[in-house]
């Protein structure tokens, strides 16, 4: 994305893409910016990682949610695609440093909470292989910990199962494929919950809610009237929230579980963005913080990410995730793919024997 013309076509494809069919206002705003040789000249002044359409856009967004884009939020807001193009293309050439302070300090967070619908048959199954009354939960790499609060909202499945608070402010669904339901036992009390990011999200800070909105694309309300909703409900228990590499940071996170609770690592789609010798370290750590008590590790990850995880045969580049879960008990280590999921959890297929 180094010249404009590849910059140009990043952003159209983004636009007739990426965007097409899912946001008629992104569609439109990334192809007028990828037309706009001045637009593309202000985008080229961000850090070379940081020109990604989902960035830029992200941090227009921003400047329209604070406020400060005030014709960009109201084309936003009308759904005028023609308009929020215009207005983007302004935004962006009156306020480049913002833009690209903003796309510099800032990565772009994705959040579904189809993965709660993962988590929780998955959490529920390791405390019952070791036992547990009480877990901590250890969320790796979710930046808001919004994944922690996943005992405190309500789940149905497609075969009428459910799972969780049927009277939460945060509903989710979930579809089921093949003939096995997931588990119906309850996540037990959670006694503590621990979030760690190498840059986390508080999400009682007005600016850092902010930003989550604005990584979600305008025209989507029901996913912002969602986000809302979750992070209303991690900020009536915020969680404990450490900065720092997993790998440096997993024995403070699993030293703040109460003794007599299960440490419950949870990875979703997290350790693909790290190298192989990383993700075989967080394995190793995960085993060192096992040598005075149980620790189990629960995934939801690509085919053969998550390192220790069987992949039952599937390939890399089949489209679905594998559902992992390990017990770390002394010297024994028993690792388990106990599902498959699509779409980060809208689409489930429970495997193990429960």
């Amino acid at each position: 994305m180094g010249g404009a013309r590849t910059l140009a076509q990043v952003y159209r494809h983004f636009g007739e893409v990426d965007a097409a069919g899912t946001s008629p206002l992104y569609e439109r705003v990334a192809v007028a910016l990828s037309e706009s040789d001045e637009a593309l000249r202000a985008i080229e002044a961000a850090p070379a990682r940081r020109r990604h359409p989902s960035v830029v856009l992200a941090a227009l967004h921003d400047l329209a949610l604070a406020g400060r884009a005030p014709a960009l939020a109201a084309a936003y807001a009308a759904g005028d695609g023609d308009a929020a193009a215009g207005a983007a293309i302004d935004t962006l050439l009156q306020m480049t440093d913002s833009v690209v302070a903003i796309a510099g300090r800032r990565p772009t967070r994705t959040f579904e909470t189809g993965r709660c619908a993962v988590l929780y048959p998955a959490i529920a199954e390791a405390a019952r292989r070791v036992g547990a009354d009480a877990v901590g939960l250890i969320d790796v790499g979710r930046s808001a910990g919004l994944d922690l609060h996943v005992d405190r909202v309500g789940i149905t499945y497609g075969n009428g199962q459910s799972l969780g608070d049927p009277s939460s402010p945060v509903q989710l669904t979930s579809s089921i494929v093949g003939d096995r339901p997931v588990p119906t036992r309850s996540v037990p009390e959670v006694v503590a919950r621990v979030g760690v990011d190498p840059d986390p999200v508080d999400v009682t800070d007005a600016d850092d809610a902010r930003w989550l909105r604005a990584c979600l694309w305008p025209d989507r309300p029901e996913r912002i009237a969602r986000l809302d909703a979750e992070m209303a409900l991690a900020a009536t228990d915020p969680p404990l929230l450490l900065r720092g590499d997993a790998v440096e940071v997993l024995p403070d996170a699993v030293a703040r579980v109460p003794a007599d609770a299960l440490p419950v690592v949870t990875t979703t789609w997290a350790l693909s963005q790290v190298r192989l010798e990383s993700r075989l370290r967080f394995l190793h750590r995960l085993d060192e913080a096992a040598a005075g008590r149980a620790v189990a590790w629960v995934s939801a990850e690509g085919v053969g990410v998550a390192p220790g995880i069987p992949t039952l045969g599937d390939r890399r580049a089949s489209g679905h995730s594998i559902i992992g879960l390990a017990v770390f008990d002394g010297p024994a280590l028993r690792a388990e793919a106990v599902g498959r999921c699509w779409s980060q959890g809208r689409v489930l297929a429970w495997l193990a024997d429960s």
